[in-house]
């Protein structure tokens, strides 16, 4: 895993929850719920390709 990503990640989550505390303070509840989920389906989406390289290397590894 490369640093890249992790700092990526980092950047997403600072982002989120940033955007999350103004529109709660706001009163905007639901998009700051809305933002939080699509936060997350940021991260997972990065991360999947990752997730199906390890599992490449595992079958290589393991002659699968």
């Amino acid at each position: 895993m490369n640093a890249e990503l992790i700092f990526k990640i980092i950047g997403v989550g600072l982002l989120v929850s940033v955007s999350c505390q103004l529109l709660t303070k706001s009163g905007r509840d639901e998009q700051a719920m809305l933002v939080t989920l699509a936060g997350i389906v940021v991260v997972v989406l990065m991360l999947v390709g990752e997730i199906a390289e390890l599992l490449d290397r595992l079958r290589t590894l393991f002659g699968l």
